[in-house]
Parts: C-alpha cells; sequence; structure tokens
C-alpha cells in the first residue's frame, strides 16, 4: 500500500500538468518557509533574552555603572526581554497554526498593543537619550547637576506614559488591531488612508526617529566646531607667594585653586569664593570625562541608526499600504522587513558591548573567572 501511495505522489511530481502538483509543491514550500520563521525567530528570541538580560545584570549588579546614561540602557534592556517573552511566543504559535490566531480578538488587541507599546518606547527614550547626550558635551555643567536618578526616573516615566498614549486608542479601533496573515502577528491592520487612522501614527514614528537622528547631528557639529578646543586640563600652575608668571597665569591660578589644587593663602582676588573640597564637585568637562560622554554617545547614537535601519524596511511597506489602495508587496519582502524589526529587540546588547570600552571591562571584572583576569577600568569621574 505504502508503494502505491509513493509511487502516485512520484507521477504526480514528475508530471507538472497535473491538478494536485501544485498543491504538493505549495505545501512543501509552506512547510519549509514555516521551519525556518521558527528557526529565525527563535534564535533572534534567544539572543534577545539572553543578551538583554546579561546586560541588564551587569548594569544592576556593577555600582560604577549607576549613572545617568546606563539607566536608560537598563530600561531598554527590560522593555526587549519583556517583548521578546511577550510578544515572540505568540507568532511562533501563529506561524504553527499555519498562519493563523488560535485565540480570541480580545488577547490579539492585547498582544497588538504591547508590541506598538515597546516599538514606541524605544523610540520616545532614544529621543530623551540623545537630548541628554547633546548636554552632556554642550551643557555638561548642567547636565551634571540636573541628570541624578530622580530625573532619569521621571524621564522613564514620561516615556511610558507617552508610548501608552500612542499604543491604546487602536484598541478601541481607532486604527485597528488585528491579526494580519502576512506578517504572522497582531499588530495595525495597515490599510488605504481612506479606510483607517494608522497615518497619524506612522507620522509620529517617523517624526520622533527623524527627530533624534537631527539632535545628533546638531552634537556631531557642536563637536567639529570645538574640536580645536582642548578640554580642561586641571593641572597645577607653578607660584610662590601667589606670584604667577606667564600669559593667563591669573585666570590657571584661579581656575587651578577653586578646583582644589590651590596651596597656601587664598588669593585677595579670590577671597570670599570657596575652594572644591574633593573632585565630585567639578564642573568642567577634563579630557577623561569628553572622552567617555563621547564614547557614550557613540554607543546610543549606533543604537539609535540600527533601529531605523531595521525598522525601514518595515515601516516603508507599511507607508506603501497606506497611500497605494491594494499595494502588492512581494511576500518575502514583507516577512523579511518584518523579521528585521524582531531582530532589532536583540541588537542593544550587541552594540553596546562592542562599541563601549567601559561595559566590556566591567564584563571582565564581573565574570573574571569566565573570561579571564580583571582589567582596571579607566577613570570616569562626572556623569
Amino acid at each position: 500500500m505504502q508503494r502505491r501511495i509513493i509511487h502516485r505522489i512520484k507521477k504526480i511530481m514528475d508530471n507538472p500538468g497535473h491538478p494536485l502538483h501544485e498543491t504538493v509543491l505549495g505545501k512543501h514550500y509552506a512547510s519549509t518557509a514555516s521551519a525556518v520563521k521558527l528557526a529565525s525567530l527563535g534564535l533572534i528570541m534567544g539572543a534577545s533574552l539572553l543578551g538583554n538580560a546579561s546586560l541588564s545584570l551587569l548594569l544592576l549588579k556593577d555600582s560604577s555603572l549607576h549613572k545617568a546614561p546606563y539607566y536608560f540602557l537598563l530600561d531598554l534592556c527590560l522593555a526587549d526581554v519583556l517583548r521578546s517573552a511577550v510578544c515572540f511566543p505568540f507568532v511562533m504559535v501563529s506561524i504553527g497554526a499555519g498562519s493563523d490566531w488560535p485565540y480570541g480578538a480580545l488577547s490579539c488587541k492585547i498582544v497588538a498593543f504591547m508590541s506598538v507599546l515597546f516599538c514606541f518606547h524605544v523610540a520616545f527614550l532614544l529621543f530623551c537619550v540623545s537630548v541628554t547626550r547633546y548636554m552632556a558635551i554642550a551643557h555638561h555643567r548642567f547636565y551634571s547637576k540636573r541628570m541624578n536618578l530622580c530625573t532619569c526616573v521621571a524621564v522613564i516615566c514620561m516615556v511610558w506614559t507617552l508610548s501608552v498614549a500612542m499604543a491604546f486608542p487602536p484598541v478601541f479601533d481607532v486604527g485597528t488591531y488585528k491579526f494580519v496573515p502576512e506578517e504572522e502577528q497582531c499588530t495595525f491592520e495597515h490599510r488605504y488612508v481612506k479606510s483607517n487612522d494608522t497615518l497619524g501614527f506612522m507620522l509620529m514614528l517617523v517624526v520622533i526617529v527623524g527627530t533624534t537622528h537631527v539632535v545628533y547631528v546638531k552634537m556631531l557639529c557642536f563637536v567639529y566646531d570645538h574640536r580645536k578646543m582642548k578640554p580642561a586640563q586641571l593641572v597645577p600652575a607653578i607660584s610662590q607667594n601667589w606670584t604667577f608668571h606667564g600669559p593667563g597665569a591669573t585666570g590657571q591660578a584661579a581656575a587651578n585653586w577653586i578646583a582644589g589644587f590651590g596651596r597656601g593663602p587664598t588669593p585677595p582676588t579670590l577671597v570670599g569664593i570657596r575652594q572644591a573640597s574633593h573632585p565630585g564637585n567639578r564642573r568642567l568637562l577634563v579630557l577623561d570625562e569628553f572622552k567617555t560622554e563621547k564614547r557614550i554617545g557613540k554607543m546610543y547614537f549606533l543604537i539609535t541608526l540600527a533601529f531605523l535601519v531595521l525598522w525601514a524596511p518595515y515601516i516603508s511597506a507599511c507607508y506603501l499600504r497606506i497611500f497605494v489602495r491594494g499595494a502588492p508587496i512581494p511576500e518575502l519582502h514583507l516577512t523579511a522587513a518584518v523579521w528585521m524589526s524582531f531582530a532589532q529587540a536583540g541588537a542593544n546588547p550587541i552594540i553596546s558591548f562592542m562599541f563601549n570600552k567601559e561595559l566590556r571591562v566591567r564584563l571582565r571584572a564581573c565574570f573574571s573567572c569566565c573570561l579571564g583576569t580583571q582589567t582596571p577600568m579607566e577613570p570616569y569621574c562626572i556623569i
């Protein structure tokens, strides 16, 4: 009996004109595509959970990383962990069910709400981080005074509030949340602009990402304009009885005395000015601090650029469906675009460890028994 069935299937496959030939090939292609999707999404999910969880534990465990830039990075990691743990398993279930949603409409709306919430959260948070990076370089005195733990918590709460405000209206069918079989996920049902209201949400996302890059361009222009100006070097001036010689000696003496390098009596011109008690009170952006701020800014810019690159194909497909009625989008292109947006959840830890020397040093110090001997960390003064 089995030989007859195999013989008939072989005849069907050898005869392209047979009506069942295309059906058999279609089922074979669908099963192969589903296996590839499940394997790739499983790899993305595993890398995201492992990378973000490791980076989060490092940021929580190491007290030297309890600084403003890393509070935001910790929030990014935790959001990506939640996205991977909450949204991706449902996508895998829908793939296993043959591009179908096996649950109810309410659960689909909840999953879609979570997916859109995490997307807007990353966009809003990266914008706020870009503003703080510009302040750290261009207005370091104000930044060092104001960017403490309470300020970071307030910014993070504001970002989550804005994200909820953007993701919540479609729950009430303002731009519908539905299961989209072509994307294997519950999300916005992007239709023609006259058929639903998703254009406003997509415009907001593009405006936020674009404005973030504008802030980074402004920061780069500031650094370029001041490239010939060396950061303040706190080197004690040579003096005898507070008598200084050479051009700018008086200003150098005042700077040294205020910074805590003054020895002997207070210079007459500085009577009434309090001397710095310890290096933590300094408000000048010295060379080591400038390098560190620049390195962290580079890391966040690359995270923002990765967000743009990985989401751009999907956003382009959404705009095509919004402005062109019945726009034919190749299935392979749409699948690749959706999976690239999924991959963004695991990109941040890779970029952080690759382009931030301080994180690599602290990782070696934290896991010295597994990764080798401990390496001394470069000084990181004020954040």
